[in-house]
């Protein structure tokens, strides 16, 4: 077993599964891979069953029972990992969104520079993001802006799903009270930790969009987000926040 690994949530990744796996066990640093598959009717749990064969110590399935939330999917990732002694535990999406190659310097800024949380930003040196109409570019960007103001995070990219937790931070984040589900769910992570104290570095990416499968954004998605961020400032301001 190595002391990383990589959650990679599914749902109807057929097109992407077998190559971002690949992709990151050619890489330098050691990596496991965790695949949380929410029951895809297309088969993506039955590729990587596959798959496990050629890797039968690096990676590992577990499938649920249907589409639950990219949020739930995340947090039974953590458990997983903790439970095993994984040190370092890696957010990234299944559809080359994010660049595998990336996952090195995520890992090299906890693990060598000593951060608590790395994320790969899409915002820290300028816009870097690759393949997205620009309304949705200024959505993503002014979203950030927004959950700054509110939250007085110092995150240039809020909303960023690419990331390296070390152990100690999601051992003392309570995640089972965790509150939301869909791409909130990433604020409130990254709000926690900044509210906990831990030492967070935004690692400049390039965020690419996907080019196979279908993206999994709504409307719903944002509304969360939306709303989501001022009630979870107010609640912030009743607990106390120690490790």
């Amino acid at each position: 077993m190595n002391n990383a690994i990589v959650v990679i949530p599914t749902y109807n990744e057929k097109e992407n599964a077998e190559a971002i796996v690949r992709k990151v066990f050619s890489l330098p640093v050691p990596f496991d891979v965790l695949i949380v598959d929410d029951n895809s009717p297309d088969g993506t749990a039955a590729i990587i069953r596959n798959l496990q064969q050629e890797f039968p110590e690096k990676l590992f399935l577990e499938e649920r029972q249907g589409k639950l939330g990219l949020g739930t999917a995340y947090i039974h990732g953590f458990k997983y990992a903790l439970a095993r002694g994984y040190q370092y535990i890696f957010e990234m999406d299944a559809d080359f969104s994010h660049n595998p190659e990336d996952l090195v310097r995520l890992y090299e800024a906890c693990a060598v520079e000593g951060y608590d949380v790395a994320i790969g930003s899409r915002y820290i040196k300028g816009v870097n993001v690759v393949n997205w109409p620009m309304n949705r570019v200024l959505m993503s960007y002014f979203a950030s802006a927004y959950v700054r103001m509110i939250t007085g995070m110092p995150i240039q990219d809020a909303t960023a799903g690419f990331k390296c937790y070390t152990r100690k931070v999601l051992e003392t984040i309570p995640l089972d009270e965790i509150k939301f589900i869909g791409y909130a769910f990433q604020i409130e992570m990254k709000f926690l930790a900044y509210k906990y104290g831990f030492k967070i570095k935004e690692v400049p990416i390039i965020f690419t969009d996907r080019t196979r499968g279908e993206s999994k954004m709504s409307k719903g998605i944002i509304k969360e987000a939306f709303y989501g961020v001022i009630r979870m400032k107010m609640d912030s301001l009743f607990r106390r926040f120690e490790h």
